[in-house]
């Protein structure tokens, strides 16, 4: 199911959403979402953003939205280069493909997508390019390459990156190092306390899902899940997220009227 789809049949059940908060969507049926996709995990660290929009509001009253230089070095550069513990040098892509092609270019073997939790910080450390999702929502057409600096020239252009207005890049710093803290807190404890119910149809990496409900009966899954109060990936081959501070009880009803597969 592609997520335009899945936001129909969301809208179908339950109406338009009408906020959005942690790791819940509110309807205007009254009825709260437990919300497992999360925009396929740039809502990791929850809905409102942090403070990372309220940087951007910022930024927006200032009038910063041009074309125009606004500072002189890059803190999102510099946050990017503490999250991957090694000195980075950033581009902007509006594609994934062309954010891995271009890294491939640069380091054929050396090229990977960074998902928070799942390798150590170490071996993020180590790879020469990594390719990352902004932790922010509202930035699905934005994905960085991050190049190892001694790799590239300072001034170098890639084929197919994009600009970024500096608004949107204060925001992602902001959202970057929100990450960087979550990682310090956010561990094994916060995520195997839902195993009970959700090992029945996932397999559980740190907090990433991989659904065991055959690819041929998983739109009915994901209808399934939704009718419960219950938002999966709609996509099979990407992963769901374990809903971080929600209580057990939300997987009650899931619980008592399992899926038959």
């Amino acid at each position: 199911m592609n997520k335009t789809d899945f936001a129909r049949e969301l809208f179908n059940l339950y109406g338009p959403v009408t906020r959005a908060r942690d790791c819940f969507l509110y309807t205007k049926k009254g009825v709260r979402i437990t919300d497992m996709y999360q925009e396929d995990g740039r809502a990791i660290l929850g809905w409102q953003g942090g403070s990372a929009f309220t940087h951007l509001k910022n930024v927006l009253s200032r009038g910063q939205t041009g074309s125009f230089i606004c500072e002189e070095s890059s803190r999102l550069q510099r946050a990017i280069s503490q999250l991957l513990a090694s000195d980075r040098k950033i581009f902007f892509f509006s594609d994934k493909v062309c954010a891995m092609k271009a890294a491939i270019k640069i380091s054929q073997k050396g090229t990977s997508i960074y998902i928070p939790w799942a390798v150590p910080q170490k071996i993020n450390s180590e790879i020469d390019c990594m390719v990352i999702a902004p932790p922010l929502p509202w930035t699905d057409t934005i994905f960085i390459l991050a190049v190892k600096a001694n790799l590239i020239e300072e001034n170098s252009q890639l084929q197919g990156q994009v600009y970024l207005p500096f608004a949107m890049q204060t925001a992602i710093t902001r959202a970057t190092y929100n990450l960087i803290q979550a990682i310090q807190e956010r561990s094994e404890k916060d995520w195997f306390i839902y195993d009970q119910v959700l090992t029945k149809y996932f397999e559980r990496n740190g907090p990433y899902l991989c659904c065991k409900v055959p690819e041929k009966k998983y739109d009915d899954f994901v209808r399934f899940c939704l009718k419960l109060g219950i938002a999966i990936n709609p996509d099979y081959n990407k992963h769901s997220i374990v809903p971080f501070g929600a209580d057990k009880g939300v997987f009650t009803s899931l619980k008592n009227s399992p899926f038959a597969y």
